[in-house]
């Protein structure tokens, strides 16, 4: 995959782009019971996880028309930058183990786990409980959170060992959040995440992988608010 101009491969492959380190996501899962939907086979892995990290996505708004595993269901922007068909066999073994989707639908799933297309709003009221219970299980050692407002309100993750991806832009001087393009922007982190040959277990080790593909700023959680990635493009 290559972006703007730079080809985003393994972290052992690519030469460091500084990456600042300044001061300063809560979450909670469970099974979707009754989601009522004949395609939906829950896979095992997010109950049996033991993956040192936690990959967080929402879905996509955009779908294919067949049913088959989440991953190649969901076909919104931030899916296009994760490109899961092209990545070695290794890697999609790594997401598999590390990637959980919030469905407006299905609640809490692999990317492995099967389903049909669908048009649904996310109830978070009815959902929390539900996602709380199945990600609550999870005891992973760092959560990456690449989804967006409305589906982080489904669990709040512990923010000690969470980190938010952030996207922005620069004009100038002047830090713009953008929109679109970040949703992309974050399919492409994921990958390189999954591309690496470090399997990253705390948000400084997270910095190192995500900064030779990208200019960006960890800034460190408190007691109140998690770890931020902000990655510019």
């Amino acid at each position: 995959m290559w972006r703007s101009g730079r080809k985003l491969e393994p972290l052992w492959l690519n030469d460091a782009i500084a990456c600042n380190v300044v001061n300063s996501i809560r979450t909670s899962v469970r099974k979707v019971t009754g989601a009522g939907d004949k395609f939906a086979r829950v896979a095992g892995q997010i109950n049996d996880h033991t993956y040192p990290v936690l990959i967080l996505l929402p879905p996509s708004e955009r779908k294919s028309e067949i049913q088959g595993p989440a991953i190649t269901v969901y076909t919104g922007v931030l899916y296009q930058g994760l490109g899961w068909a092209s990545l070695p066999k290794v890697a999609q073994n790594r997401g598999a183990k590390s990637i959980t989707i919030i469905s407006a639908k299905y609640g809490a799933i692999s990317p492995t786990t099967i389903i049909g297309p669908y048009k649904q709003k996310i109830d978070n009221k009815k959902m929390r409980p539900l996602v709380s219970a199945k990600l609550d299980q999870i005891s992973a050692e760092l959560i990456i959170d690449c989804r967006s407002s409305t589906y982080q309100n489904t669990w709040h993750s512990p923010i000690e060992k969470t980190v938010e991806i952030k996207i922005y832009t620069k004009v100038g001087s002047v830090k713009k959040t953008i929109t679109h393009m970040s949703k992309k922007t974050r399919g492409e982190v994921v990958r390189a995440v999954l591309l690496s040959k470090v399997v990253p277990k705390d948000p400084e080790q997270l910095k190192q992988i995500v900064k030779e593909s990208f200019n960006c700023t960890l800034i460190k959680g408190d007691h109140a608010a998690p770890w931020i990635l902000e990655v510019y493009i």
